[in-house]
């Protein structure tokens, strides 16, 4: 062992060049199976399910049974909201109102539908409307 250890590091491996484990991602890829087609190309194919905002180019959408509803004012309550969307569109599942940490609203409603295409009909409906007027 005459050589320092820069020395050795230097020499052992060539720089730039990565060696890659053949046992990295192998269980990924036998559950998910290996890809046709490059990312990109896949995404233009297939329109975004996970929330991003895209126009399908058929122009249907699919019916939504949830919505959310923003820009609600400090005062409103759960209530509320599950009284203005059970009398105008459709029996409810669900509604939650987001609070911060003191307790106050975050203007924020999630609105759960019972029934399938009852969120999009409120969408629809609702959609960069003021509700109360005040």
């Amino acid at each position: 062992m005459d050589k320092s250890l820069d020395e050795i590091i230097a020499t052992s491996r060539p720089k730039g060049l990565r060696r890659s484990n053949p046992r990295r991602n192998s269980g990924k890829a036998e559950v998910l199976g290996k890809p046709t087609t490059a990312p990109a190309t896949r995404a233009r194919a297939v329109p975004a399910s996970n929330g991003a905002k895209t126009v399908p180019a058929t122009g249907a959408q699919q019916p939504a049974d949830k919505i959310i509803v923003s820009n609600l004012p400090p005062d409103v309550n759960e209530l509320q909201v599950k009284e203005l969307f059970h009398t105008t569109v459709g029996p409810l599942k669900d509604v939650t109102l987001h609070y911060d940490s003191q307790g106050r609203s975050k203007g924020v409603a999630a609105v759960h539908f019972q029934r399938r295409g009852d969120g999009t009909k409120a969408y629809q409906q609702y959609n960069n409307r003021l509700i109360d007027g005040s």
